[in-house]
């Protein structure tokens, strides 16, 4: 059972129990509830048995326990019963097993899993419900591959463009990223296996992470880069974080005490662990009491670790407390029992690599797919008349479940563009398959991926006369063209921030070759990041963005395509129609150096967008649909509020179009006296509406007054200013609908 509370207006709950004859009517309004996804805390009761087995343990033992004793787990003893926390890397499903004392594959033939869309493309579903079934079906899968802790999800903000992880990464939103966070660590820790949720925090840039000293303000720093990480904790009761590898304010963050103490444990009240980044540790002593638990890393003697034998010496000479050592072996030994690793409960049981879990890898990619543009309804594509169909691009035919530098997925299933329009498309149309482009890189600037660094890899962007001219007379000679353009997983990859947003491999010279041999040209963007994509946007009729979209992106994206599925994706964040556009690099405060100071400050994303009217190629929220919609009818419960209140907004939805589809309603704030420096509107609420063709839909969407406030630097505390609010309602930050006037007392 789903640990999540439904909260029901008071109207319904009178309707519901005053007489059956209302039951449709009940029904009909469950658009109206709320779901609010809510973790099980960290239990307490195993204490004593706890206490027990730490009496127990030798010196040797217990710090065996807080740090890596082979690549992904830690030590446990055997003579009292203790398993290892076994861990696995996994953004995208459950990485390969890798060797204990290496990053070489460990070669079994049972590690096969479901390759699930990425943190971007799930982020673009703005659907909690796809997030939690992301979470459950992953979970199961860490159950049958016997592991304990999932090194997931990835929850930084996306502060530019050209973030290496941003395809890994959700949102450049604060309220985004927690609302889709929070339930997919719910229906993850629900399968008895434990999120650990990174990378914490400001881990926002690639370049220069080992050592980069992020500067930002403290309003910045709660309004936008802890929200998320706040509500993993508090909401979804998460029972790891996992330290990040650069400096805040100076000190390293595995072990910063105003990060790791006086926030995450102190103010928020965590009680599980904190586990490093691999070879995010500079100390012992100062590590271990400044908040870390387990110290994890790269090959090397395990032993040789700062929390290893560097660790022991310094309690054999009294600079830490032995005491110190069992309260971090507590809390490790607290979440082994929690997860049912100890003391006997029923564990949840695993499946890996079923069609069940690639039927949800499919829910998730159908829903992520966003429509950009589609001139005079060019899609979805009709087959009438049609006899052959050009598909032109190495994207085609690329997978990405591995790829790049980091955790990728061993997968037996990964359905190509290709593969996909195959599937789907009647026997009768012939598929003219044309490559168009090579990936190529400069051998001389691949990018030295190890070193984290900004010079990623330099792209040969010269086309292969011969590649184009097999894509020109695919184009010419079919009735329709369809090119697969973007990206990949070797271009966009942890360890290398990209260089500037142009299209690799030539890529945008082919796409004007093509579309001026068949002006009936579909341009499909696969990519995980904005790119400078203005000239593909106006040549082409219709733009599909799809994602790193996982084992059923191929038919998921055909299914889009053909018409079986409407789109009904929103960007996660900004399209810039250049890079100097986006804030980070209007201030001119990225990658820094030594140091980083986020310039921009409260203005990450659309907030400097809108703010500064600065016109985004495609804005945060967009997506289209093959149908059309309207919002009617919106209006507040009430014209004025306390601070407690909870502010319900209902607006009709009204499929005003020929075919059944889904809308996002987004609900953004602004308040234009403010005494502050406000963003000129936040999302503080969304609702995906299903609606058939020609109905409409009654949705509710409920504000609590404090999401509202902002971080009162001087007074240390959230606070909410009275006076007027303006509550926006639209399909994108730049399509605002309806507006309503309340007041906060």
């Amino acid at each position: 059972m789903k640990n999540k509370m439904i909260f029901l207006s008071s109207a319904l709950v009178f309707a519901f129990f005053t007489s059956c004859k209302n039951d449709a009517q009940t029904l009909a309004s469950n658009s109206a509830q709320t779901e609010e996804y809510v973790g099980k805390e960290i239990s307490t009761d195993h204490d004593a048995e706890i206490d027990k087995l730490i009496s127990q343990m030798t010196l040797e033992e217990k710090i065996g326990m807080l740090h890596g004793n082979s690549m992904f787990a830690n030590a446990g003893v055997k003579r009292l019963g203790i398993p290892e926390l076994k861990m696995a890397d996994g953004p995208l499903g459950v990485r390969e097993e890798i060797s204990r004392d290496n990053w070489a594959p460990a070669g079994w033939t049972n590690d096969f899993a479901t390759y699930y869309p990425a943190g971007g493309a799930l982020a673009a579903t703005w659907n909690a419900e796809m997030a939690h079934t992301f979470g459950t079906s992953l979970g199961e899968e860490l159950r049958a591959r016997d592991k304990d802790m999932l090194l997931s999800p990835a929850i930084n903000m996306v502060r530019t463009p050209l973030g290496g992880r941003t395809y890994e990464y959700m949102s450049e939103d604060p309220f985004l990223n927690k609302k889709i966070a929070v339930p997919l660590i719910v229906g993850l820790q629900e399968k008895d296996v434990m999120a650990c949720v990174k990378h914490y925090a400001a881990n926002n840039q690639e370049t220069n992470r080992d050592f980069v000293d992020v500067q930002i303000d403290e309003r910045t720093l709660r309004e936008i880069y802890l929200p998320a990480f706040e509500a993993s904790v508090k909401e979804a009761k998460a029972y790891s974080i996992m330290g990040a590898y650069n400096k805040f304010r100076g000190e390293y963050l595995c072990e910063n005490d105003y990060m790791l103490n006086k926030i995450l444990r102190d103010e928020w009240g965590f009680k599980g662990i904190v586990v490093s980044d691999w070879a995010a540790v500079h100390s012992t002593a100062k590590a271990l009491k400044n908040g870390l638990d387990i110290e994890m890393g790269t090959p090397k003697p395990f032993n040789e670790f700062f929390l290893a034998d560097k660790l022991i010496a310094a309690v054999k000479s009294g600079e830490v407390s032995e005491k110190e050592i069992d309260l971090h072996v507590k809390r490790i030994l607290r979440t082994l029992f929690q997860v049912k690793a100890m003391g006997g409960g029923t564990r949840a049981k695993g499946s890996i690599a079923t069609e069940a879990h690639y039927q949800d890898a499919y829910k998730i990619a159908a829903e992520a797919i966003v429509l950009l543009k589609n001139e005079n309804n060019a899609l979805p594509l009709k087959l009438d008349g049609v006899k052959s169909i050009a598909v032109i691009g190495n994207n085609a035919t690329k997978k990405n479940a591995l790829g790049g530098f980091g955790a990728g997925v061993k997968t037996k299933r990964e359905v190509t563009p290709l593969e996909g329009l195959k599937n789907r498309l009647p026997s009768s149309i012939k598929i003219n398959y044309a490559e168009g482009y090579l990936e190529r890189y400069d051998e001389k600037n691949k990018g030295n991926l190890g070193n984290i660094t900004a010079n990623g890899p330099v792209t040969i962007d010269a086309l292969d006369p011969a590649k184009v001219q097999e894509a020109v007379e695919a184009a010419k000679n079919s009735d329709v063209a369809i090119i697969f353009a973007g990206s990949n997983r070797d271009y966009e990859t942890e360890a290398s921030d990209r260089r500037d947003l142009h299209l690799p491999f030539g890529q945008e010279e082919l796409i004007r070759k093509v579309t001026a041999a068949n002006p009936k040209t579909i341009v499909v963007m696969i990519a995980g990041a904005p790119f400078d994509i203005n000239e593909v946007s106006q040549k082409s009729s219709a733009l599909v963005w799809s994602w790193f979209n996982g084992s059923e992106g191929g038919n998921a994206l055909a299914d889009v395509i053909l018409g079986k599925v409407n789109p009904s994706g929103k960007l996660p964040w900004t399209m810039p129609k250049q890079l100097k556009d986006s804030p980070a690099h209007a201030t001119n405060s990225f990658p820094g150096d030594k140091a980083v100071n986020y310039a921009e400050g409260i203005l990450i994303g659309y907030r400097w967008f809108d703010t500064k009217n600065v016109a985004p190629l495609y804005p945060f929220g967009y997506g289209l649909s093959y149908t059309t919609f309207a919002l009617d009818n919106a209006k507040a419960n009430k014209d004025s509020y306390a601070q407690n209140d909870v502010i319900e907004v209902t607006v009709d939805v009204k499929n005003t179009g020929k075919v059944d589809g889904k809308e996002v309603v987004q609900l953004y704030t602004s308040k234009s006296d403010s005494k502050i420096t406000r963003a000129a509107q936040e999302l503080k609420g969304f609702k995906k509406a299903n609606v058939k063709a020609g109905s409409s839909e009654k949705v509710t969407i409920k504000v609590p007054v404090k999401e509202l406030a902002y971080y009162d630097v001087a007074a240390k505390k959230w606070t909410v200013e009275p006076g007027k609010y303006t509550i926006k309602l639209g399909t994108s930050s730049r399509d605002i609908k309806k507006e309503i006037q309340i007041t906060v007392k």
